[in-house]
């Protein structure tokens, strides 16, 4: 038995998982191969946790059995809280209808110019938490959503605490909260304080629609489908959407884009490389590494799902374990990412991989709603801390004892800032 899990056996039994997650954010590659290669199906008090690729998606394409029953209590009748119900299929077909393809150009000159001012303005360091990560994903919601008349401030409140309740407050995590009763309770507040400014901006939009403005951001093209009466999507339906975008997009872009930085900041050896390639009309290569970093140092190392009916995990294996419904199952996609027979070379940092098979965005029928938005707004907030010279973390990422990074410093020669320029896209 490997040192991890002979270490694990003589933890208290309710203290498993909160144990071997710790493990996981201090020494994650080795813990991994030890699960991967020793016990691929681990079973704890309270959860079931896997590590292969093959069973890490088993987990997430089998909705019918893996469900995201854990939700519902946090999310109520949002469509993100079903399974392959026709809410889901019609409210997530509707909402990728309105994200358009055609506007991610604008959308990443967007985040290029509001995160080159940034870093303009500031002198020769910055938050990147408060400064950027957290900053530029609240501006996309106000300037290309359509949340008018509300602060920055009110605005990443609602989102922290959605995304706090919902994915870290959970019966097998919710031990690692101080206070999840208070957790819960800012969640709750904060989704009626939402629900009354959505409900007042939509009537806001109705009238401007009405007097004949030309309104085109995703609120006001819900507002328009709901106006005509052609299929079940009220205006309930279109608040909570609404809403969803902001919650979707601050918290989850924000750890993300963190991740990214320092990831790429602690591989000294190919910040040149970096800092050339962030110069290029061509993005893509740049995104490469991005992506690659967060192979190696994802936002989210584990997705859960509640078993719903008997079924047997690592079937046909010698580490067959049958799993009972009620059972939470946590596919360690951190993991799965580094298993050695999806992954060529899978401990090499070898950007250009195809992202088919990561987890950045989630996997199968509850992939990211906004994958496409996400996979130009995170590498682009990365792209303009790399045009600057000679980059450095100034301090580790701080979480303040909660699930998100709080702050995380950077700082760079000064001299740079006087020939910053927001390269490689233009904002219209």
């Amino acid at each position: 038995m490997g040192h991890y899990l002979s270490k694990l056996s003589a933890v208290p039994c309710d203290q498993q998982w909160s144990t071997l997650y710790q493990w996981i954010q201090k020494d994650p590659q080795v813990l991994y191969h030890e699960l991967r290669h020793e016990c691929p199906v681990l079973q704890l008090p309270g959860v079931t946790v896997v590590s292969r690729f093959s069973d890490c998606t088993t987990v997430l394409r089998q909705h019918d059995i893996f469900t995201v029953a854990l939700y519902k209590p946090k999310q109520g009748e949002y469509w993100m809280a079903q399974d392959d119900t026709a809410r889901h299929w019609r409210e997530k077909s509707v909402m990728r209808s309105i994200l358009d393809f055609e506007q991610l150009p604008d959308i990443r000159g967007f985040v290029a110019s509001q995160a080159a001012k940034v870093l303009q303005e500031a002198d020769g360091s910055v938050d990147v938490v408060s400064g950027l990560s957290r900053a530029i994903p609240v501006r996309l919601v106000q300037d290309f959503f359509g949340f008018d008349g509300i602060t920055e401030e009110e605005l990443l409140n609602w989102s922290f605490w959605s995304q706090y309740d919902a994915f870290h407050n959970q019966p097998f995590n919710a031990s690692d909260v101080k206070d999840p009763a208070l957790v819960s309770a800012n969640r709750i507040k904060g989704s009626e304080e939402m629900a009354t400014y959505l409900g007042a901006l939509l009537q806001r939009r109705i009238a401007d629609l009405k007097a004949g403005e030309q309104l085109d951001d995703p609120a006001s093209r819900l507002i328009k489908l709901s106006l005509t009466g052609a299929l079940d999507f009220d205006l309930t339906r279109v608040a909570q959407n609404v809403g969803g975008l902001l919650i979707g997009t601050v918290e989850t872009t924000s750890n993300t884009v963190v991740n990214a930085i320092s990831e790429l900041l602690n591989r000294k050896d190919i910040h040149q490389q970096l800092h050339q390639l962030a110069q290029q009309e061509d993005t893509a290569e740049f995104d490469h590494y991005v992506f690659e970093a967060l192979r190696f140092n994802p936002a989210f190392p584990y997705l859960f799902r509640m078993c719903e009916q008997q079924t047997v995990l690592a079937e046909g294996t010698e580490f067959a374990t049958q799993v009972e419904p009620g059972t939470i199952v946590i596919a360690l996609v951190g993991s799965a990412m580094f298993d050695e027979t999806i992954f060529a070379r899978h401990d090499e940092f070898l950007p250009g991989r195809s992202e088919t098979n990561t987890f950045h965005f989630g996997y199968g029928m509850h992939e990211c709603l906004g994958i496409h938005i996400g996979r130009v707004m995170i590498p682009e907030i990365v792209r303009q801390i790399f045009l600057l010279n000679d980059v450095q973390v100034d301090g580790c990422i701080d979480y303040k004892d909660g699930p998100f990074p709080e702050q995380f410093d950077i700082r760079w020669k000064t001299e740079s800032a006087s020939g910053y320029q927001c390269r490689g896209v233009e904002y219209a």
